[in-house]
């Protein structure tokens, strides 16, 4: 009876407007309220969570990410692709998704990344006679690599909570990050021709030389964080924190956009954007916790096996289920509250926790194009100053084109297993 009550509550309290954090964190202490459990015990279980190392790397990167939107790295990345694709039909369109994927290796954020490299490249495909509907789904599309290249904060957190190897779920985004970018480019090539969108102006040799010379300090962060990560010097949070220290380091004295004096603002943010973020985790994982206290993940699996399912079958299920709640909960609140659950069954189907990382991370990336949650559409709105209805009308196509990939990487497990096998070995 408890169980139904809370889960109605959780429901009406998300459709009236409630904050996740608030709603996950009020339904943890009523709950334990209810139960005679002193409050106490609700921040020690708060603090449990609080006590990993892993964790202390999400505001280093939350705070790299926010030094890379700010510090005048996205346009040194974007003239980076225009130097090698300017001569393309459409080019301001690859140039979107190169910058973008480049970008995603260093911020680990699809919000960061759609918002710095999409308000300097809006701009200029208005300008250029882009189609509004088709730039804004351009950047936000390939913005959601920021969550599937590695670093990525999604694969970070679900790491923490399913206890898995970090560098080997970054690994196995990878691959499906490569075909995710491949398939994109390859859209905006056909869109480009078919409707003849413009060719830019070929650079000279010394423009080309300058603007790949002035890449160099952006391309430093993924080669510290990954080659840190994989050479065994670091650990995953001292990557995050090198990765925070490159990042104002660049920002200040190589593209000289930010100041001194913007740095404590600059971290003030970063610091109110982790906050939310770790908000949510707390009263994700403590409401998880009472959830499978309750017997729902004990019900889960016995339903699994009464319904005799295989993994295929249950992953054709989750898919739908993910795609469902990421219409309607933001990406980390998702992860926070359906993986827990359904961790114990993944395991007793012996689907690899590393391949189902990967669906996740992909199904959340749809999650961030769909409405009426769908943060890059809101994210792009504010930037290309357009309807809402526009952008999702260029998110479409896509959306499609996400959806293949995920149905591709659902049923061929190898594209997410591959390359951490190669380099940790199978297992």
């Amino acid at each position: 009876m408890l169980l139904t009550s809370v889960l109605i509550l959780f429901f009406l309290l998300l459709l009236a407007g409630v904050p996740i954090y608030l709603v996950l964190s009020g339904l943890a202490a009523m709950v334990w309220l209810v139960e005679g459990d002193p409050l106490v015990s609700l921040g020690q279980q708060y603090a449990n969570h609080l006590n990993s190392y892993t964790l202390v790397a999400v505001p280093l990167f939350v705070i790299a990410a926010t030094f890379m939107q700010r510090g005048g790295v996205a346009r040194a990345l974007i003239d980076m692709a225009s130097a090698w694709v300017g001569r393309t039909r459409g080019a301001l369109g690859i140039v979107c998704i190169l910058a973008t994927a480049v970008f995603a290796a260093i911020s680990g954020s699809s919000v960061a990344t759609a918002l710095a490299i999409g308000a300097v490249l809006i701009p200029a495909m208005r300008d250029r006679g882009y189609p509004i509907s088709f730039a804004t789904g351009t950047i936000g599309a390939g913005g959601t690599l920021g969550i599937l290249i590695p670093p990525s904060l999604a694969m970070l957190i679900y790491g923490i909570i399913v206890d898995e190897s970090v560098p080997r779920l970054f690994l196995a985004g990878v691959v499906p990050g490569l075909i995710q970018a491949a398939l994109l480019i390859a859209y905006v090539r056909f869109f480009a021709v078919r409707n003849n969108l413009p060719v830019e102006d070929k650079l000279d040799r010394k423009q080309f030389i300058r603007a790949n010379v002035r890449a160099m300090p952006a391309l430093l962060v993924p080669v510290i964080i990954l080659g840190g990560i994989y050479s065994g010097l670091v650990t995953i949070s001292e990557a995050a924190g090198l990765s925070a220290v490159v990042a104002l380091i660049v920002s200040l004295l190589f593209y000289r956009e930010i100041k001194l004096l913007d740095v404590l603002p600059i971290l003030a943010d970063g610091v109110r954007q982790t906050g939310v973020i770790i908000f949510i985790v707390l009263g994700a994982l403590t409401f998880a916790h009472w959830l499978t206290g309750a017997g729902v993940t004990r019900v889960l699996v016995e339903f699994v096996e009464s319904m005799d399912l295989s993994a295929w079958e249950f992953l054709i299920i989750a898919n739908l289920i993910m795609f469902i709640l990421g219409m309607f909960l933001e990406v980390i609140s998702v992860i926070l509250i359906f993986v827990p659950l359904i961790v114990p069954v993944i395991l007793q189907l012996d689907i690899d926790p590393i391949h189902f990382g990967v669906i996740l991370v992909v199904n959340m990336e749809i999650a961030l194009l769909t409405p009426p949650v769908g943060m890059n559409l809101f994210v792009l709105k504010s930037v290309a100053n357009t309807g809402i209805e526009k952008v999702i009308k260029g998110m479409v196509p896509y959306i499609i084109l996400m959806l293949f990939l995920l149905v591709f990487i659902t049923f061929v497990p190898a594209v997410s297993t591959w390359l951490p096998n190669l380099v940790f070995g199978a297992r």
